[in-house]
């Protein structure tokens, strides 16, 4: 039995014992690792159908200006994204970078489609790091502009291909958004914002709403016939899986968005204003390559290696670490991802990774390792 004397409780808490979920202290939370179907039936049901997951204890929070331009130049002066022209309703994710230009957090920015709410930008944050990001952004942000956390609220994802079939019964409007889009609706009355993204690589929705409607509404969802309860060890499979990071795993301050391959967070604009923290840094490493870069991996076998392990050249010299590994049930085969200097980065390049004194034989891989099936613009 885990020790949750010190966990703080999510408003689905008693609903994840009802259900039996396997509570583990996850970023200070007690939140389920699994239920009695087991991790494996959790993670095809996301693949298959649509899955249910608590994620209230990420942060959310309000950045608020006198007017868009101005709360997010404020922004864009802690992070390499651009968001001055980020379309009302839309939304982009990004990461908050220290003065030499490594990873405090990765976080999504929401423009809200509302224009009363014009200066308003919505930020989720790593439950991890939220009470960091938070004093982070107090501590830089412009006099005009606030921090609002909203503490009070709750955070569903509701993910799969099935998803938009379960939430669409009950808030229509979730069928017209596209991936990264958001839009305020309302579910028997109640208040919700739903932002179609998530965090597995399948379809699916972020649904916030306030704490106390949230047992509810999570009842009312799992009440469908696409639903299951699905927990974090589902959750890191599928991440894993479809090749996304884990902050304090894959990123973290010391990693730079260049060596962690995301380059694709720093649009054409912010490149040629160089108007971030450790802008040298990165654009160089955009630029001429980083000294190590993340890779996937997949491994030879049924032995997986785990965080931590080093990858090593076919000489068994150290090349490497591996920072995310486990199984892949969608491909039945063991995976990782991990950082490599870039002579070692191309796919197909044979390496080794030394997991308890074995030399397991690996490959480095493209990712997502499994095709993400986001519904995007036509």
């Amino acid at each position: 039995m885990a020790d949750l004397s010190g966990a703080k409780k999510t408003p689905l808490f008693d609903l994840h014992e009802e259900l039996g979920g396997s509570l583990v202290d996850f970023a200070g939370y007690a939140l389920p690792v699994r239920y009695p179907a087991g991790i494996m039936a959790e993670h095809i049901q996301c693949r298959e159908s649509a899955a249910l997951f608590d994620v209230s204890h990420m942060g959310q929070a309000l950045l608020q200006g006198p007017d868009h331009e101005t709360t997010a130049k404020a922004l864009e002066a802690l992070t390499p994204s651009a968001f001055t022209k980020l379309a009302p309703g839309r939304m982009r994710y990004s990461v908050f970078l220290n003065e030499t230009g490594g990873i405090i957090d990765d976080f999504i920015v929401t423009r809200p489609g509302d224009p009363a709410l014009d200066g308003t930008l919505m930020l989720v944050v790593n439950g991890a790091c939220k009470e960091k990001d938070y004093a982070f952004l107090e501590a830089n942000l412009p006099d005009g502009i606030s921090l609002t956390r909203l503490d009070d609220k709750a955070l569903l994802a509701l993910q799969g291909p099935k998803a938009v079939d379960a939430l669409k019964r009950h808030a229509p409007k979730a069928d017209a958004l596209t991936f990264m889009s958001q839009t305020p609706d309302a579910i028997n009355g109640v208040a919700i914002g739903i932002s179609r993204c998530g965090y597995t690589g399948e379809d699916g929705f972020e649904i916030s709403c306030a704490a106390d409607e949230a047992e509810a509404l999570a009842r009312l969802l799992l009440a469908e016939p696409e639903v299951a309860p699905a927990g974090l060890g589902a959750r890191d499979s599928l991440r894993l899986e479809s090749g996304l990071c884990l902050y304090g795993h894959d990123l973290d301050d010391s990693i730079d968005p260049a060596e962690a391959d995301l380059g694709w967070a720093i649009q054409k604009s912010r490149r040629q204003d160089k108007a971030f923290p450790g802008s040298e840094r990165i654009l160089k490493g955009l630029e001429d390559g980083p000294a190590r870069i993340r890779v996937g991996l997949r491994i030879i076998g049924k032995a997986p290696a785990r965080e931590g392990a080093e990858i090593q050249d076919t000489d068994g010299n150290a090349i490497g670490v591996v920072t995310s590994g486990g199984f892949a049930p969608t491909l039945q085969a063991p995976i990782a991802m991990g950082y490599v200097p870039p002579a070692f980065a191309e796919p197909g390049t044979k390496v080794t990774i030394a997991v308890r004194k074995r030399a397991l034989e690996a490959e480095v891989a493209p990712t997502p390792f499994v095709p993400q099936r986001y519904v995007r613009k036509p």
